[in-house]
């Protein structure tokens, strides 16, 4: 047996039925009629999750009388269904996506009449790690897991027409042939899935969801299983962190399965960088000279990070196999879809492997670093026991190569049967415009990308640098720290945030320069202090930026009046919104802005004074927000304005002894100066983080 839940999975689950589903069309049919079916509970799991998503079959449209958004869809079930709740938690993604995400996602999403539609962002991750995992659980009865995400840009049909007028975006834009693959299991199988989703939605939202509970038949009807009680395996990859454990069960069954390979092994994935399987790969190749690899991969990857760095990775990945000399053995291929002279290669984000007719995988892991020992990721495989499952693993198999060269399963598995060889027959098959074509890389030197992995495509969390290490000391278990890349993400956002001001529309709104002119303008008449507190209780209101109130007060009014009244103004801010969330109250605050601010809260109730401080320090969320949470959640009135003072002198100090030289470069935003505001930015987050660690050592120490 290759399944082994003490070494490379979580668990062996049966299931009396599953299904492979090829391409979105397929995925998205099915879980639109199971959701219609949800009586009790929905919860979706994503690395990406859209509002806008339009969830409809492979006919590409609506026909049971309910909206084809995701949103309004669920947003009607829940309406007529009194008992139904909605959990949807989507990765609090890194600045790098965010101009492929949807805009104010907590609006969409999280916006609802009802309470009984819950959204997380889930930031719960340690330094450079994703949330990967694609599952949907309805009624904990059905659940699907794989590559697929409930967003845009995803949806296609198993053709992959070369112009489907469907296939666009909610902006009009049309976009590639786009290949994936989900599976669907019932059973105790979907049980343990309803375990895990519920795992992840404790830590990222900080609550605690019913009970799995299984009900009724949520099973679409119009989807055939392939396999019929069966035992599923749940492979999971989670890096160590706070007091979770490493998991590297995705790794260890990639070593395992590739270890146990005799013939063929089949695999369908949208990066290859992990060179100890390539490793592992040549070792077993070596070992076995009949067998042989088929690699369905991109051949170009869609945004400029992964097409500098996962390129050069994969490179690296085929030249350890041609070094082993197995590279002839292997096949490296892109989908490709003609008509007439026109043709386009087809988007591979499938992560599927098939070992003989041994065992068959379906999931969101990569073939790269992340996906074996950073990222979240959920893998199921099924491990071929008797001759109708041995044939079943065959035969998805072949659906999917056939799929690829617009044949059938069985048009597939003729032509194999008289080959002897799945390289020849991949290469071979080809019929109604659709055929799998050669890639090749073409090794190049880039120094740069090679610079990059360790930070874009690691095996584990991104540690500090050793010189930050001594000087706060090792990582405490408190998440008050921060992490490394987040910190770097606000100096980024900071550094954004001045130029869509000074260059976007929001400019017209709360220009900076006007409001240091209207400080300049006022800084002479008696209520010039009265004026300030009040500029700053109003951007408050408005949530802007407190540090930019901060630097436009020094630069009219000098640094020490400026400090004076920049630190007056900002508690005054704080002391107002506090107020607010303190008359809203913690239900009305959590019902707009989600549970994921359950972590701010309760840090700040159970830790105090230095807890709030250590939010001002590196902040988690901004600083008007972390008011009303404050306000809402009864913190301690002593204990919030104390926190707020010492976590917020750092950032008011640096910002008013910089004074005029700071608006500057705020004002006029050159190359130069956005350099030097840069480095201001790092030197207010390393005294912060200094600050912050001599406050965490207090706490160690039982000083609160």
């Amino acid at each position: 047996m290759i399944l082994n839940p003490k070494r490379n999975v979580w668990r062996l689950a049966r299931a009396k039925r599953a299904a492979v589903l090829i391409d979105a069309g397929s995925y998205y049919g099915a879980l639109r009629r199971a959701l219609i079916k949800a009586r009790s509970t929905i919860f979706v799991i994503g690395w990406d999750l859209d509002s806008r998503t339009r969830l409809v079959g492979e006919s590409g449209r609506a026909d049971d009388g309910y909206p084809e958004s995701f949103v309004e869809l669920i947003s009607a079930l829940v309406g007529e269904r009194p008992q139904l709740r909605v959990f949807l938690l989507v990765w609090d993604y890194s600045l790098l996506y965010a101009f492929e995400r949807e805009p104010f996602p907590t609006a969409a999403l999280g916006w609802h009449s009802s309470r009984r539609i819950r959204y997380c962002r889930d930031d719960d991750l340690p330094a450079g790690a994703a949330h990967h995992q694609k599952i949907v659980v309805v009624d904990d009865a059905v659940a699907f897991a794989g590559g697929l995400d409930v967003t845009i840009r995803r949806w296609d049909t198993t053709e992959h027409r070369l112009a489907d007028t469907r296939r666009v975006d909610p902006g009009g834009a049309r976009y590639k042939p786009f290949h994936d693959v989900q599976a669907m299991v019932d059973g105790e199988a979907a049980l343990a899935l309803a375990e895990l989703a519920r795992e992840r939605w404790s830590r990222g939202a900080c609550e605690r969801p019913p009970q799995p509970r299984p009900l009724g038949n949520p099973w679409p009807d119009h989807v055939k299983a392939d396999f019929s009680d069966i035992d599923i395996g749940v492979a999971r990859t989670s890096a160590a962190y706070e007091d979770g454990k490493e998991i590297r069960e995705v790794e260890a069954l990639f070593l395992d399965t590739i270890d146990r390979a005799e013939r063929t092994i089949y695999i369908e994935n949208q990066f290859l960088t992990a060179t100890s399987l390539a490793r592992r790969l040549a070792g077993r190749m070596r070992e076995r000279p009949e067998l042989e690899v088929v690699l369905v991969v991109p051949r170009a990857h869609h945004s400029w990070l992964e097409a500098l760095i996962m390129r050069t990775g994969r490179i690296r990945f085929m030249q350890i196999l041609q070094q082993a000399g197995v590279a002839e053995r292997v096949a490296m291929l892109c989908p490709q879809v003609a008509d007439g002279r026109d043709s386009v290669d087809v988007m591979v984000h499938s992560k599927v492997m098939v070992v003989d007719n041994a065992l068959l995988r379906v999931g969101s892991a990569n073939l790269n670093n992340r996906s074996i020992g950073l990222d979240t990721e959920c893998d199921l495989a099924i491990e071929a026991t008797t001759p109708d499952q041995r044939y079943m693993v065959e035969r998805v198999r072949d659906r999917l190569l056939g799929h690829h060269c617009g044949v059938t399963a069985e048009e597939a598995s003729a032509l194999l049967a008289r080959t002897g060889s799945l390289i020849k027959t991949a290469r071979l098959l080809g019929r109604h415009g659709h055929r799998l074509q050669g890639v090749d890389d073409h090794a190049v030197s880039l120094p740069l990308a090679s610079a990059l992995e360790a930070i874009a495509d690691p095996e584990r969390p991104i540690s500090p640098p050793a010189f930050l290490r001594n000087f706060v000391g090792e990582r405490p278990r408190a998440r008050h720290l921060g992490r490394l890349a987040k910190v770097v993400g606000i100096g980024v956002a900071i550094v954004a945030m001045t130029l869509a001001w000074r260059f976007t529309p929001l400019s017209a709104f709360a220009d900076p320069e006007n409001i240091r002119q209207w400080l300049e303008g006022v800084a002479d008449i008696p209520e010039a202090p009265l004026i300030v507190l009040a500029t700053f209780v109003i951007g408050g209101l408005l949530v802007l930026p407190v540090m930019l109130l901060i630097a436009a007060t020094a630069a009219a009014f000098g640094p020490w009046l400026g400090l004076a009244y920049g630190a007056a103004g900002a508690i005054a801010s704080a002391v107002v919104t506090y107020g607010i969330g303190a008359a809203i109250g913690r239900r009305g605050i959590e019902h707009v802005l989600g549970p994921r601010l359950n972590r701010v809260r309760r840090a700040v109730v159970r830790r105090g004074t230095l807890a709030v401080a250590a939010v001002r320090l590196v902040p988690i969320a901004p600083f008007t927000l972390v008011n009303l949470v404050a306000g809402a959640s009864k913190i301690p009135f002593v204990d919030y304005l104390f926190g707020t003072i010492m976590g917020m002198a750092p950032g008011l100090i640096l910002m008013s002894a910089l004074g005029h030289q700071t608006w500057t470069i705020l004002r006029e935003p050159t190359a130069t100066n956005v350099s030097l505001f840069i480095l201001a930015v790092l030197a207010w987050l390393g005294a912060s983080i200094g600050a912050q660690a001599v406050l965490l050592r207090w706490r160690r120490r039982g000083i609160e």
